[in-house]
Protein backbone atom coordinates (compact mmCIF):
# COMPACT_ATOMS: atom_id res chain seq x y z
CA UNK A 1 0.00 0.00 0.00
CA UNK A 2 2.92 2.20 0.89
CA UNK A 3 4.66 1.51 -2.10
CA UNK A 4 1.64 2.22 -4.25
CA UNK A 5 1.32 5.72 -2.58
CA UNK A 6 4.68 6.64 -3.28
CA UNK A 7 4.56 5.93 -6.86
CA UNK A 8 1.33 7.92 -7.31
CA UNK A 9 2.81 10.54 -5.27
CA UNK A 10 4.88 12.20 -7.98
CA UNK A 11 2.49 11.77 -10.65
CA UNK A 12 -0.53 13.83 -8.26
CA UNK A 13 2.52 16.47 -7.87
CA UNK A 14 2.61 16.39 -11.90
CA UNK A 15 -0.75 16.84 -12.39
CA UNK A 16 -1.22 19.58 -9.44
CA UNK A 17 1.96 21.29 -11.15
CA UNK A 18 -0.32 21.25 -14.46
CA UNK A 19 -3.40 22.31 -12.80
CA UNK A 20 -1.71 25.28 -11.64
CA UNK A 21 -0.08 26.03 -14.87
CA UNK A 22 -2.88 26.06 -16.96
CA UNK A 23 -4.93 28.43 -13.94
CA UNK A 24 -2.10 30.73 -14.08
CA UNK A 25 -2.19 30.71 -17.76
CA UNK A 26 -5.93 31.22 -18.01
CA UNK A 27 -5.38 34.32 -15.27
CA UNK A 28 -2.34 35.47 -18.00
CA UNK A 29 -5.26 35.37 -20.69
CA UNK A 30 -7.79 37.52 -18.74
CA UNK A 31 -4.97 40.08 -17.99
CA UNK A 32 -3.92 40.01 -21.64
CA UNK A 33 -7.59 40.71 -22.99
CA UNK A 34 -8.61 43.09 -20.07
CA UNK A 35 -5.50 45.16 -21.35
CA UNK A 36 -6.37 45.13 -24.82
CA UNK A 37 -10.08 46.07 -23.95
CA UNK A 38 -9.38 48.43 -22.06
CA UNK A 39 -6.76 50.24 -24.63
CA UNK A 40 -8.85 49.96 -27.64
CA UNK A 41 -10.87 52.26 -28.90
CA UNK A 42 -13.02 51.17 -31.74
CA UNK A 43 -15.75 49.29 -29.14
CA UNK A 44 -17.50 50.87 -26.76
CA UNK A 45 -18.82 47.86 -24.68
CA UNK A 46 -15.51 46.35 -24.64
CA UNK A 47 -13.49 49.62 -22.95
CA UNK A 48 -16.50 49.72 -20.65
CA UNK A 49 -16.26 46.43 -19.79
CA UNK A 50 -13.07 44.69 -20.61
CA UNK A 51 -13.49 40.44 -20.75
CA UNK A 52 -17.39 40.36 -19.82
CA UNK A 53 -18.11 42.36 -22.31
CA UNK A 54 -17.03 39.11 -25.19
CA UNK A 55 -20.19 37.33 -23.58
CA UNK A 56 -22.23 39.69 -25.47
CA UNK A 57 -20.95 38.65 -28.72
CA UNK A 58 -21.08 34.63 -27.81
CA UNK A 59 -24.90 34.79 -26.80
CA UNK A 60 -26.07 36.64 -29.81
CA UNK A 61 -24.10 34.22 -32.14
CA UNK A 62 -25.95 31.53 -29.74
CA UNK A 63 -29.66 33.11 -29.87
CA UNK A 64 -30.23 31.60 -33.77
CA UNK A 65 -29.62 28.40 -32.41
CA UNK A 66 -31.79 28.29 -28.87
CA UNK A 67 -34.04 30.00 -30.43
CA UNK A 68 -34.41 27.68 -33.66
CA UNK A 69 -34.57 24.54 -31.05
CA UNK A 70 -36.08 25.55 -27.68
CA UNK A 71 -37.79 29.12 -27.84
CA UNK A 72 -39.70 29.80 -31.49
CA UNK A 73 -42.75 27.96 -31.57
CA UNK A 74 -43.44 25.81 -34.95
CA UNK A 75 -45.13 28.42 -37.13
CA UNK A 76 -43.05 31.58 -36.04
CA UNK A 77 -39.76 30.95 -37.55
CA UNK A 78 -38.30 33.14 -40.81
CA UNK A 79 -37.95 32.57 -43.58
CA UNK A 80 -39.22 29.00 -42.88
CA UNK A 81 -40.57 28.26 -39.95
CA UNK A 82 -40.61 24.56 -38.05
CA UNK A 83 -43.38 23.26 -39.40
CA UNK A 84 -42.77 24.10 -43.57
CA UNK A 85 -39.41 22.58 -42.72
CA UNK A 86 -40.45 19.26 -41.29
CA UNK A 87 -43.31 18.30 -43.85
CA UNK A 88 -40.00 18.82 -46.45
CA UNK A 89 -37.84 16.32 -44.32
CA UNK A 90 -40.48 14.25 -43.79
CA UNK A 91 -41.50 14.14 -47.57
CA UNK A 92 -37.76 13.99 -48.83
CA UNK A 93 -37.60 10.83 -45.74
CA UNK A 94 -40.87 9.26 -48.20
CA UNK A 95 -42.26 9.10 -44.24
CA UNK A 96 -45.77 9.80 -42.72
CA UNK A 97 -46.19 13.16 -43.54
CA UNK A 98 -49.70 13.58 -41.55
CA UNK A 99 -50.34 15.35 -38.34
CA UNK A 100 -52.81 14.97 -35.64
CA UNK A 101 -55.12 16.91 -33.35
CA UNK A 102 -55.85 20.13 -35.28
CA UNK A 103 -54.04 22.33 -37.09
CA UNK A 104 -50.98 24.76 -35.41
CA UNK A 105 -51.42 27.41 -37.67
CA UNK A 106 -53.52 30.25 -37.41
CA UNK A 107 -55.80 30.46 -40.07
CA UNK A 108 -57.34 34.09 -39.47
CA UNK A 109 -54.39 36.59 -40.65
CA UNK A 110 -55.69 38.81 -43.46
CA UNK A 111 -54.28 37.26 -46.77
CA UNK A 112 -54.19 33.77 -45.15
CA UNK A 113 -54.80 31.19 -47.96
CA UNK A 114 -58.18 28.66 -48.17
CA UNK A 115 -58.92 26.22 -50.20
CA UNK A 116 -62.61 25.32 -51.27
CA UNK A 117 -63.37 22.03 -50.91
CA UNK A 118 -66.23 20.78 -52.89
CA UNK A 119 -69.21 18.53 -51.90
CA UNK A 120 -68.44 16.10 -54.10
CA UNK A 121 -64.70 15.55 -54.48
CA UNK A 122 -62.95 13.33 -57.33
CA UNK A 123 -62.38 9.70 -56.43
CA UNK A 124 -59.09 8.33 -56.76
CA UNK A 125 -60.28 6.33 -59.67
CA UNK A 126 -61.91 9.65 -61.89
CA UNK A 127 -58.72 11.43 -61.42
CA UNK A 128 -55.62 12.17 -63.82
CA UNK A 129 -52.24 12.23 -64.18
CA UNK A 130 -50.63 15.75 -64.31
CA UNK A 131 -50.34 16.34 -68.01
CA UNK A 132 -46.72 16.91 -69.30
CA UNK A 133 -46.98 21.11 -70.88
CA UNK A 134 -44.82 21.55 -74.25
CA UNK A 135 -42.17 25.16 -74.22
CA UNK A 136 -41.70 26.67 -77.50
CA UNK A 137 -43.67 24.26 -79.49
CA UNK A 138 -44.08 25.61 -83.08
CA UNK A 139 -41.84 28.44 -82.08
CA UNK A 140 -38.13 26.70 -81.87
CA UNK A 141 -36.10 23.75 -83.63
CA UNK A 142 -35.87 21.78 -80.15
CA UNK A 143 -39.15 22.39 -77.91
CA UNK A 144 -39.24 20.88 -74.32
CA UNK A 145 -41.86 18.62 -72.93
CA UNK A 146 -41.56 19.27 -68.82
CA UNK A 147 -43.33 16.24 -67.23
CA UNK A 148 -43.39 17.78 -63.54
CA UNK A 149 -45.52 21.00 -62.50
CA UNK A 150 -42.55 21.51 -59.55
CA UNK A 151 -38.93 21.54 -60.46
CA UNK A 152 -35.28 22.46 -59.17
CA UNK A 153 -34.93 26.36 -59.52
CA UNK A 154 -31.37 28.25 -60.10
CA UNK A 155 -28.73 27.24 -57.52
CA UNK A 156 -25.33 27.77 -59.09
CA UNK A 157 -22.53 25.34 -58.77
CA UNK A 158 -20.22 28.03 -56.13
CA UNK A 159 -23.13 28.92 -54.27
CA UNK A 160 -23.74 25.30 -53.71
CA UNK A 161 -21.18 22.94 -53.61
CA UNK A 162 -20.12 19.56 -55.84
CA UNK A 163 -22.32 17.22 -53.65
CA UNK A 164 -25.17 19.03 -53.44
CA UNK A 165 -25.22 19.66 -57.27
CA UNK A 166 -24.66 16.12 -57.75
CA UNK A 167 -27.85 14.88 -55.11
CA UNK A 168 -29.74 17.44 -57.18
CA UNK A 169 -29.09 16.34 -60.38
CA UNK A 170 -29.01 12.62 -59.59
CA UNK A 171 -32.59 13.85 -57.92
CA UNK A 172 -34.01 15.50 -60.58
CA UNK A 173 -33.59 12.50 -63.09
CA UNK A 174 -34.85 10.41 -60.93
CA UNK A 175 -38.09 12.73 -60.21
CA UNK A 176 -37.91 13.37 -64.10
CA UNK A 177 -38.01 16.84 -62.95
CA UNK A 178 -35.86 19.76 -64.51
CA UNK A 179 -32.61 21.45 -62.58
CA UNK A 180 -31.83 25.37 -63.26
CA UNK A 181 -27.99 26.06 -63.18
CA UNK A 182 -28.60 29.30 -61.61
CA UNK A 183 -26.31 32.08 -62.88
CA UNK A 184 -22.78 30.02 -62.68
CA UNK A 185 -22.37 27.77 -65.48
CA UNK A 186 -23.01 24.28 -66.42
CA UNK A 187 -20.34 22.36 -64.50
CA UNK A 188 -19.61 18.62 -64.74
CA UNK A 189 -21.81 17.45 -61.82
CA UNK A 190 -24.79 19.01 -63.41
CA UNK A 191 -24.51 16.78 -66.65
CA UNK A 192 -23.71 14.23 -64.14
CA UNK A 193 -26.64 13.23 -62.94
CA UNK A 194 -28.16 12.83 -66.27
CA UNK A 195 -31.23 14.89 -65.71
CA UNK A 196 -33.24 17.51 -67.33
CA UNK A 197 -31.24 21.27 -67.29
CA UNK A 198 -32.28 24.84 -67.80
CA UNK A 199 -29.25 26.89 -68.07
CA UNK A 200 -29.32 30.33 -66.85
CA UNK A 201 -27.77 33.35 -68.68
CA UNK A 202 -26.67 35.38 -65.91
CA UNK A 203 -25.19 39.10 -66.25
CA UNK A 204 -22.42 38.10 -65.35
CA UNK A 205 -23.10 35.80 -68.54
CA UNK A 206 -20.63 33.26 -67.09
CA UNK A 207 -20.23 29.84 -69.14
CA UNK A 208 -21.24 31.50 -72.08
CA UNK A 209 -18.65 34.51 -72.53
CA UNK A 210 -15.49 35.54 -74.40
CA UNK A 211 -12.63 37.25 -72.86
CA UNK A 212 -14.02 40.15 -72.54
CA UNK A 213 -17.28 39.30 -70.83
CA UNK A 214 -19.66 39.50 -74.05
CA UNK A 215 -22.30 36.78 -74.40
CA UNK A 216 -20.32 34.06 -76.78
CA UNK A 217 -22.14 32.25 -79.79
CA UNK A 218 -19.45 29.58 -80.06
CA UNK A 219 -20.16 28.88 -76.23
CA UNK A 220 -23.74 28.96 -76.68
CA UNK A 221 -23.53 26.66 -79.18
CA UNK A 222 -21.67 24.16 -77.21
CA UNK A 223 -23.84 23.94 -74.16
CA UNK A 224 -27.03 23.86 -76.49
CA UNK A 225 -25.06 20.75 -78.16
CA UNK A 226 -25.87 18.84 -74.58
CA UNK A 227 -29.15 16.85 -74.78
CA UNK A 228 -29.63 17.15 -71.42
CA UNK A 229 -29.80 21.15 -71.89
CA UNK A 230 -33.55 21.62 -72.97
CA UNK A 231 -34.04 25.34 -72.03
CA UNK A 232 -32.34 28.91 -71.74
CA UNK A 233 -33.62 31.27 -68.98
CA UNK A 234 -31.72 34.81 -69.25
CA UNK A 235 -31.74 36.25 -65.36
CA UNK A 236 -32.55 39.72 -65.36
CA UNK A 237 -33.14 39.90 -61.69
CA UNK A 238 -33.81 37.17 -58.65
CA UNK A 239 -35.55 37.41 -55.53
CA UNK A 240 -32.90 37.70 -52.63
CA UNK A 241 -31.36 41.13 -54.19
CA UNK A 242 -33.46 42.84 -56.99
CA UNK A 243 -31.49 45.02 -59.03
CA UNK A 244 -28.15 43.84 -58.17
CA UNK A 245 -26.35 41.32 -59.63
CA UNK A 246 -25.01 37.72 -58.06
CA UNK A 247 -22.78 37.44 -55.14
CA UNK A 248 -20.16 34.50 -54.41
CA UNK A 249 -17.42 35.33 -51.70
CA UNK A 250 -14.03 35.02 -52.80
CA UNK A 251 -13.74 32.17 -50.12
CA UNK A 252 -16.18 30.06 -52.41
CA UNK A 253 -14.23 30.23 -55.46
CA UNK A 254 -11.88 27.76 -55.99
CA UNK A 255 -9.65 26.66 -59.32
CA UNK A 256 -12.49 24.79 -60.77
CA UNK A 257 -15.47 27.42 -59.80
CA UNK A 258 -13.59 30.02 -61.47
CA UNK A 259 -12.43 28.33 -64.63
CA UNK A 260 -16.26 27.24 -65.17
CA UNK A 261 -17.60 30.82 -64.61
CA UNK A 262 -14.10 32.36 -66.28
CA UNK A 263 -12.43 34.66 -63.83
CA UNK A 264 -10.02 34.45 -61.29
CA UNK A 265 -9.62 31.89 -58.23
CA UNK A 266 -10.11 33.65 -54.83
CA UNK A 267 -11.85 36.61 -55.27
CA UNK A 268 -15.14 37.98 -54.96
CA UNK A 269 -17.83 37.17 -58.20
CA UNK A 270 -19.76 40.09 -58.70
CA UNK A 271 -21.54 39.52 -61.72
CA UNK A 272 -23.12 43.62 -62.72
CA UNK A 273 -26.58 44.59 -61.57
CA UNK A 274 -27.97 44.07 -64.86
CA UNK A 275 -27.33 42.85 -68.73
CA UNK A 276 -24.76 45.77 -70.10
CA UNK A 277 -26.30 45.04 -73.35
CA UNK A 278 -30.03 44.79 -72.65
CA UNK A 279 -31.24 48.24 -71.42
CA UNK A 280 -34.81 48.37 -72.91
CA UNK A 281 -37.50 45.93 -73.60
CA UNK A 282 -36.45 45.84 -77.62
CA UNK A 283 -33.17 44.53 -75.65
CA UNK A 284 -34.45 42.06 -73.85
CA UNK A 285 -36.76 40.62 -76.78
CA UNK A 286 -33.62 40.56 -79.00
CA UNK A 287 -31.67 38.80 -76.58
CA UNK A 288 -34.38 36.08 -76.33
CA UNK A 289 -34.79 35.86 -79.93
CA UNK A 290 -31.12 35.89 -80.61
CA UNK A 291 -30.61 32.88 -78.00
CA UNK A 292 -33.26 31.05 -78.99
CA UNK A 293 -31.83 31.53 -82.67
CA UNK A 294 -28.37 30.07 -82.38
CA UNK A 295 -29.39 27.50 -79.81
CA UNK A 296 -32.57 26.79 -81.34
CA UNK A 297 -34.35 25.79 -77.90
CA UNK A 298 -36.85 27.04 -76.12
CA UNK A 299 -35.32 30.92 -74.64
CA UNK A 300 -37.12 32.96 -71.55
CA UNK A 301 -36.17 35.51 -68.58
CA UNK A 302 -36.40 35.41 -65.13
CA UNK A 303 -37.31 38.61 -62.96
CA UNK A 304 -38.56 40.14 -60.04
CA UNK A 305 -41.31 42.16 -61.09
CA UNK A 306 -41.50 45.65 -58.87
CA UNK A 307 -42.45 48.37 -61.90
CA UNK A 308 -45.20 47.17 -63.59
CA UNK A 309 -45.40 49.39 -66.27
CA UNK A 310 -43.06 48.32 -68.63
CA UNK A 311 -44.86 44.95 -69.02
CA UNK A 312 -47.00 46.24 -70.95
CA UNK A 313 -44.48 48.03 -73.56
CA UNK A 314 -42.95 44.91 -73.31
CA UNK A 315 -46.14 42.68 -74.59
CA UNK A 316 -47.35 45.52 -76.67
CA UNK A 317 -44.08 44.67 -78.61
CA UNK A 318 -44.77 41.43 -78.54
CA UNK A 319 -47.26 41.57 -80.40
CA UNK A 320 -46.03 44.14 -82.59
CA UNK A 321 -43.33 42.02 -83.65
CA UNK A 322 -45.88 38.96 -83.83
CA UNK A 323 -46.25 36.59 -80.93
CA UNK A 324 -43.26 33.99 -82.98
CA UNK A 325 -40.86 36.63 -81.10
CA UNK A 326 -42.27 36.26 -77.72
CA UNK A 327 -40.41 34.47 -74.77
CA UNK A 328 -41.08 30.82 -74.39
CA UNK A 329 -41.80 31.55 -70.60
CA UNK A 330 -41.03 34.22 -68.14
CA UNK A 331 -39.87 32.97 -64.47
CA UNK A 332 -41.30 35.23 -62.12
CA UNK A 333 -39.57 35.45 -58.61
CA UNK A 334 -41.00 37.18 -55.29
CA UNK A 335 -39.09 39.50 -53.61
CA UNK A 336 -39.08 37.43 -50.79
CA UNK A 337 -36.89 34.74 -52.54
CA UNK A 338 -32.85 33.95 -52.16
CA UNK A 339 -30.62 31.54 -51.01
CA UNK A 340 -27.13 33.03 -51.22
CA UNK A 341 -25.58 36.22 -49.80
CA UNK A 342 -27.34 39.51 -50.48
CA UNK A 343 -27.64 43.10 -49.12
CA UNK A 344 -30.54 42.91 -46.29
CA UNK A 345 -31.45 46.24 -47.71
CA UNK A 346 -32.77 44.17 -51.13
CA UNK A 347 -33.25 41.17 -49.55
CA UNK A 348 -36.10 42.93 -46.94
CA UNK A 349 -37.17 45.59 -49.03
CA UNK A 350 -36.88 45.66 -52.88
CA UNK A 351 -39.29 43.48 -55.17
CA UNK A 352 -42.80 42.65 -54.78
CA UNK A 353 -43.12 39.17 -53.37
CA UNK A 354 -44.98 36.47 -55.45
CA UNK A 355 -48.73 36.90 -53.91
CA UNK A 356 -49.30 40.31 -55.58
CA UNK A 357 -46.90 39.89 -58.88
CA UNK A 358 -48.54 36.10 -59.98
CA UNK A 359 -51.63 37.30 -60.37
CA UNK A 360 -50.51 40.70 -61.92
CA UNK A 361 -48.47 38.63 -64.27
CA UNK A 362 -51.25 36.41 -65.52
CA UNK A 363 -53.57 39.14 -65.85
CA UNK A 364 -51.12 41.17 -68.37
CA UNK A 365 -50.49 38.03 -70.62
CA UNK A 366 -54.22 37.03 -70.83
CA UNK A 367 -54.75 41.18 -71.34
CA UNK A 368 -52.66 40.82 -74.49
CA UNK A 369 -53.78 37.45 -75.41
CA UNK A 370 -50.64 36.02 -74.88
CA UNK A 371 -51.19 33.32 -72.17
CA UNK A 372 -51.53 30.21 -74.06
CA UNK A 373 -47.90 31.59 -75.91
CA UNK A 374 -46.13 32.21 -72.64
CA UNK A 375 -45.54 29.76 -69.76
CA UNK A 376 -45.55 31.46 -66.75
CA UNK A 377 -42.65 29.85 -63.73
CA UNK A 378 -43.10 30.88 -60.88
CA UNK A 379 -40.36 30.62 -57.47
CA UNK A 380 -40.27 32.53 -54.13
CA UNK A 381 -40.64 30.40 -51.27
CA UNK A 382 -43.18 27.88 -52.48
CA UNK A 383 -41.65 25.25 -50.52
CA UNK A 384 -45.05 23.25 -48.89
CA UNK A 385 -48.09 21.52 -51.25
CA UNK A 386 -50.85 24.40 -50.28
CA UNK A 387 -47.90 27.33 -51.94
CA UNK A 388 -47.82 25.26 -54.91
CA UNK A 389 -51.56 24.80 -55.15
CA UNK A 390 -51.97 28.45 -54.63
CA UNK A 391 -49.55 29.08 -57.19
CA UNK A 392 -51.34 26.92 -59.82
CA UNK A 393 -54.76 28.54 -58.91
CA UNK A 394 -53.03 32.03 -59.68
CA UNK A 395 -52.47 30.74 -62.98
CA UNK A 396 -48.84 29.52 -63.42
CA UNK A 397 -47.84 26.63 -65.55
CA UNK A 398 -44.88 25.28 -63.06
CA UNK A 399 -43.54 25.62 -59.75
CA UNK A 400 -39.95 25.89 -58.53
CA UNK A 401 -38.07 26.05 -55.62
CA UNK A 402 -34.46 26.43 -54.65
CA UNK A 403 -34.55 26.32 -50.59
CA UNK A 404 -37.30 23.50 -50.78
CA UNK A 405 -34.76 21.33 -51.99
CA UNK A 406 -31.78 22.50 -49.97
CA UNK A 407 -34.11 21.39 -46.69
CA UNK A 408 -34.47 18.14 -49.17
CA UNK A 409 -30.95 16.79 -48.72
CA UNK A 410 -30.71 18.10 -45.18
CA UNK A 411 -30.18 22.24 -44.89
CA UNK A 412 -31.29 23.10 -41.35
CA UNK A 413 -31.87 26.69 -42.08
CA UNK A 414 -28.44 27.43 -39.76
CA UNK A 415 -28.34 30.87 -42.15
CA UNK A 416 -24.54 30.30 -43.26
CA UNK A 417 -25.08 30.42 -47.11
CA UNK A 418 -22.81 33.37 -47.16
CA UNK A 419 -19.90 31.91 -44.97
CA UNK A 420 -18.30 28.80 -46.51
CA UNK A 421 -18.97 27.53 -43.33
CA UNK A 422 -22.38 25.35 -44.22
CA UNK A 423 -22.56 22.81 -41.24
CA UNK A 424 -24.31 20.89 -43.71
CA UNK A 425 -22.08 20.78 -46.57
CA UNK A 426 -24.44 22.16 -49.21
CA UNK A 427 -23.44 25.88 -49.35
CA UNK A 428 -19.68 25.21 -48.29
CA UNK A 429 -16.19 24.08 -50.02
CA UNK A 430 -15.04 22.87 -47.04
CA UNK A 431 -14.04 19.27 -47.95
CA UNK A 432 -14.51 17.84 -43.86
CA UNK A 433 -18.11 19.41 -44.34
CA UNK A 434 -18.89 17.96 -47.41
CA UNK A 435 -18.28 14.42 -46.48
CA UNK A 436 -21.58 14.49 -43.77
CA UNK A 437 -23.49 15.00 -47.70
CA UNK A 438 -23.99 11.76 -49.58
CA UNK A 439 -25.11 12.60 -52.63
CA UNK A 440 -26.66 9.13 -53.76
CA UNK A 441 -28.32 9.00 -50.25
CA UNK A 442 -29.79 12.75 -51.00
CA UNK A 443 -30.31 12.03 -54.45
CA UNK A 444 -33.37 9.66 -53.38
CA UNK A 445 -34.48 12.49 -51.00
CA UNK A 446 -34.58 14.87 -53.96
CA UNK A 447 -37.18 12.64 -55.82
CA UNK A 448 -38.82 11.32 -52.58
CA UNK A 449 -39.63 15.41 -52.11
CA UNK A 450 -40.87 15.50 -55.97
CA UNK A 451 -43.08 12.81 -56.03
CA UNK A 452 -44.71 13.37 -52.52
CA UNK A 453 -45.15 17.33 -53.36
CA UNK A 454 -46.79 16.07 -56.87
CA UNK A 455 -49.10 13.97 -54.84
CA UNK A 456 -50.11 16.21 -52.35
CA UNK A 457 -50.93 19.09 -54.49
CA UNK A 458 -53.46 16.65 -56.59
CA UNK A 459 -54.88 15.74 -52.96
CA UNK A 460 -55.54 19.75 -52.78
CA UNK A 461 -56.87 18.94 -56.36
CA UNK A 462 -59.24 16.08 -55.96
CA UNK A 463 -60.50 17.89 -52.96
CA UNK A 464 -61.41 20.74 -54.84
CA UNK A 465 -63.27 18.83 -57.04
CA UNK A 466 -60.66 18.76 -60.09
CA UNK A 467 -59.60 15.53 -61.94
CA UNK A 468 -55.75 17.50 -61.57
CA UNK A 469 -53.55 19.69 -60.53
CA UNK A 470 -53.46 22.28 -63.48
CA UNK A 471 -57.13 22.44 -63.48
CA UNK A 472 -56.97 24.58 -60.18
CA UNK A 473 -58.51 27.78 -60.89
CA UNK A 474 -59.07 30.99 -58.98
CA UNK A 475 -62.64 30.20 -57.96
CA UNK A 476 -60.89 27.13 -55.80
CA UNK A 477 -59.24 29.49 -53.39
CA UNK A 478 -60.19 32.15 -50.87
CA UNK A 479 -57.98 34.84 -49.51
CA UNK A 480 -58.78 35.94 -45.64
CA UNK A 481 -59.99 39.67 -45.76
CA UNK A 482 -59.42 42.04 -42.73
CA UNK A 483 -62.59 41.95 -41.73
CA UNK A 484 -62.08 37.98 -40.77
CA UNK A 485 -64.18 37.05 -43.82
CA UNK A 486 -62.54 35.13 -46.86
CA UNK A 487 -63.19 35.91 -50.62
CA UNK A 488 -62.85 34.16 -53.96
CA UNK A 489 -59.77 35.31 -55.10
CA UNK A 490 -61.06 36.08 -58.38
CA UNK A 491 -63.03 38.52 -56.78
CA UNK A 492 -59.61 39.37 -55.73
CA UNK A 493 -58.23 38.95 -59.53
CA UNK A 494 -61.16 38.96 -61.86
CA UNK A 495 -60.05 37.50 -65.40
CA UNK A 496 -61.27 35.51 -67.98
CA UNK A 497 -58.30 32.87 -67.85
CA UNK A 498 -58.63 31.84 -63.87
CA UNK A 499 -55.97 29.06 -63.35
CA UNK A 500 -53.18 28.09 -65.17
CA UNK A 501 -52.39 26.09 -68.89
CA UNK A 502 -55.57 23.40 -69.09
Amino acid sequence: MIEMFETATPVLEALSTLFVFAIGLFVLLIVIVFIFDISQRKNAVLRNYPVIGHFRGIFSSLGEFFRQYFFAMDREEMPFNRAEREWVHRAANNTDTTVAFGSSKNLTPVGTVIFANCPFPTLDEDATETRPIAIGEGFCQNPYTAKSLFNISGMSFGAISKPAVLALSNGARMAGCWYNTGEGGLSPYHLEGGGDIVFQIGTAKYGVRDLEGNLSDEKLIEIAEYEQVKMFEIKMSQGAKPGKGGILPGAKVTEQIAQIRGIDAGEDSISPNRHLDIASTDDLLNMINHVRKVTGKPTGFKSVIGATDWLDDFFKEINKRGEALAPDFITLDSGDGGTGAAPMPLLDNVGLTIKETLPLLVDKLEQYGLKNRIKVITSGKLITPSEVAWALCAGADFITSARGFMFSIGCIQALKCNKNTCPTGITTHNKRLQKGLDPDNKATKVANYVHNMNHAVEVIAHSCGVSEPRKLNRNHVRIVQNNGRSIPMNELYPSQHLGGTV
